[in-house]
């Protein structure tokens, strides 16, 4: 793979500055944004006054465990426009994320709040490698997720060549790459992976394509899914973070010099890690559920809003600004097996050590009636729905309350009338069978 490290002289001058220049920076802007908040959002004052706090009692940035938090209920419950904090005729852009199922939540942007959005995006893909000139098959919804149409705000800024796509039409995804022969592809990753199969159905080498860096995010996924896409395409595979609610895509990203987690760009938005059951702040480094308060928001400001992501805060290393982990679950994802707690991640961590069993795999749980332990492994599109279970002695089980592992051990079932939680893991079943653990 190419040396995709971008000069330092192209960074912004924030990137690289001092922390007490940055921690400076955002304590202004912090203060700005609770005012804002609290001055033109009825339900940020009412939320406010209801803590027992008010914007001027924000002395420094550790001020800001004192103000309460806000959650996806509250942006639903003040559906459509209620948590805009400018006249409706000053937001330029509005999206509507979710909403299948039960209300959407509505986030809006001002002409400026599109600036500063197209200007972390910009230099997020700069971290990824991507210059001036370079062309992008961007492969991000453009419907009415932030995705597709932040990452191009982002690009046009930067001076990138776009691809528009959005997924799905898996065959003409490969015949625009083969033809067009783009630098970067913005992708989830597993819809990566649905790609890299349509290069072997079309008779392509994937290593032999033009894609030099994939930049993948929307999803949580694991550095063995980044090693198996990087050795297939032969190409870096960089993270983007971001929640519609936060901004959408660019709030922290990581750099392809380094992949050793996201920098935050916290000139815009302010970080903490508090315990998901205690609401309390940690110590930097303990892992925990992420809180993004924005900084610089005008139609849409957000204050502590609780992600449900779970990581760490670290120490900048390529960057002067705090990087936060892949993020590896969710709070409420959580699944608690026989009162072990688990993230489909760390199953899908244990997954990939089995040679040749692909990442693309759903996990089914069950509660009921279940006297067994098997996990199985099954084709969901296979005939009848067809079952297989891996390769004995390779049974996966629970070890102990942080991770699962393959142990030669069966589990042992329960007693005549027992019940017992049981994971099935949903998976191609060509990719698996005659599985064994790698070297």
């Amino acid at each position: 793979m190419k040396d995709l490290t971008p000069a330092r002289s192209s960074l912004d001058p924030i990137e690289i500055a001092s922390r007490d220049e940055i921690t400076a920076l955002q304590l202004e802007r912090l203060k700005w944004s609770l005012r804002h908040a609290y001055d033109n959002v009825p339900f940020y004052r009412q939320s406010f006054d209801a803590a027992g706090v008010h914007p001027d009692d924000l002395h420094s940035l550790s001020d800001l465990a004192k103000f309460p938090f806000t959650v996806k209920t509250d942006l639903r419950d003040n559906y459509p426009f209620g948590m805009f904090a400018v006249p409706r005729d000053q937001v330029k852009r509005i999206h509507a994320s979710s909403g299948t199922t039960g209300q959407p939540t509505v986030v809006g942007y001002t002409e400026n709040d599109l600036k500063n959005w197209g200007n972390v995006v910009a230099r997020s893909l700069r971290a990824a490698g991507m210059r001036p000139g370079d062309m992008l098959h961007n492969a991000y919804g453009y419907g009415l997720f932030t995705g597709g149409l932040g990452i191009h705000l982002g690009a046009d800024a930067l001076g990138l060549s776009t691809v528009p796509i959005s997924g799905g039409m898996t065959p003409r995804q490969v015949r625009l790459i083969e033809d067009f022969k783009p630098k970067g592809i913005t992708v989830t990753p597993s819809y990566a992976l649905s790609v890299l199969d349509e290069f072997h159905v079309q008779g392509l080498d994937p290593r032999a394509c033009s894609l030099e860096v994939g930049i993948f995010g929307a999803e949580p996924w694991t550095n063995a899914m980044r090693l198996e896409i990087e050795q297939a395409f032969d190409m870096h595979a960089v993270d983007i973070y971001g929640l519609s609610e936060v901004i959408g895509p660019g709030v922290s990203m990581e750099c392809v010099e380094s992949k050793d987690g996201l920098h935050i760009w916290g000139d815009h938005f302010y970080p903490e890690i508090i315990n998901p059951e205690t609401g309390e702040v940690v110590e930097e480094g303990e892992r925990g559920e992420l809180v993004f308060t924005s900084l610089t928001k005008e139609a849409f400001p957000i204050i502590r809003y609780r992600t449900r992501d779970l990581t760490r805060l670290l120490a900048g290393t390529a960057r002067s600004m705090r990087r936060m982990e892949k993020v590896t679950g969710r709070s409420d994802d959580m699944i608690i097996l026989r009162g072990v707690n688990v993230f489909p991640t760390q199953i899908e961590e244990q997954l990939m050590k089995v040679k040749t069993l692909a990442p693309h795999f759903q996990i089914e749980l069950n509660r009921v009636g279940i006297k067994g332990g098997e996990t199985r492994v099954f084709d969901a599109n296979g005939p009848q729905g067809e079952r297989f279970t891996l390769s004995e002695p390779w049974s996966l089980m629970l070890l102990d309350d942080t991770r699962m592992i393959h142990e030669s051990t069966p589990i042992q079932p329960l007693a005549e009338g027992g019940h017992r939680d049981t994971l099935v893991l949903t998976c191609r079943a060509d990719k698996f069978q005659d599985a064994e653990p790698s070297a």
